[in-house]
């Protein structure tokens, strides 16, 4: 593994900081209903069960993950991890935060499966074996400067026919933060081609522009299946101006890719 750079170095104390805090990613989901992943891995169910079924691209994702070897890539915090290890899937997570590994070793603990939890820099992979996995479940890409970098990664764990679902930040919306309500909207306050930034928490974020996204993936080997954007409806009266469900219902968050290895 590389040694930590600038970048990884400061969000790695960053998410060791979230993770004190208790924030929401990174509490990991203790509370599944173990039945109904029991029922749907065993075939006795059609249906997903929650939260699974909330996503799109979850569903894809994780419709045939009974014995799939799952890398759960910058993911960690025993949200996802636990997902697939229900389902029955054999689970990698690598994460730069050791907290939130902390998080997907509890939940492999508390419901009894198998977790390989590795704490790295999703740029750099040279540990993983070359087709190792059949699902690459990757997140975070916003502190990543160039994901053409965690392409090719990707690209060489995933076996032929693979799936790798990511997430991916709009690039329009990038830098808009709930603190920039004005009153009457969300303002934008940096140029589009400002690519970086360092957030008040100290953070460093980068700005992944769509061409470099779908481009990226198509020349590191992948076939695009689905883009899946998911989006609240519109704002309740009881959602605060400033507060994380009001700014996701005017922003919107992101978007997720589905693709495949050719």
């Amino acid at each position: 593994m590389r040694k930590p750079d600038e970048i990884a170095s400061a969000n790695k104390q960053c998410w060791e900081k979230l993770v004190k805090e208790g924030v929401g990613c990174t509490r990991p989901y203790l509370e599944l209903d173990v039945e109904a992943f029991r029922a749907y891995r065993e075939g006795e169910a059609d249906a997903l069960p929650e939260p699974c079924s909330d996503d799109p691209a979850n569903r894809i994702a994780m419709a045939q993950a009974r014995g799939k070897d799952v890398l759960c890539l910058g993911a960690g915090g025993g949200q996802q991890s636990a997902l697939f290890g229900l389902l029955g899937a054999n689970v990698t997570v690598l994460d730069l935060c050791e907290g939130q590994l902390a998080g997907d070793r509890t939940a492999a603990a508390h419901y009894g499966y198998e977790v390989t939890a590795i704490q790295g820099d999703m740029r750099d992979l040279p540990a993983l074996p070359h087709g190792s996995f059949d699902i690459v479940y990757g997140t975070g890409t916003c502190y990543i400067p160039d994901v053409c970098q965690v392409f090719a990664g990707v690209g060489r764990v995933l076996r032929t026919a693979g799936i790798y679902r990511a997430d991916f930040m709009n690039s329009a919306t990038e830098f808009v933060d709930r603190t920039d309500w004005d009153g009457v909207g969300y303002r934008i306050t940096r140029p589009y081609a400002q690519r970086e930034r360092c957030r008040p928490d100290g953070a460093m974020e980068f700005r992944n522009y769509l061409g470099e996204v779908f481009t990226g993936l198509l020349d590191a080997g992948f076939e695009i299946s689905r883009v899946c954007e998911p989006f609240d409806e519109l704002p309740q009266a009881h959602a605060e101006p400033g507060s994380y469900a009001h700014w996701r219902a005017f922003i919107g968050g992101g978007f997720t890719v589905i693709a495949r290895k050719r």
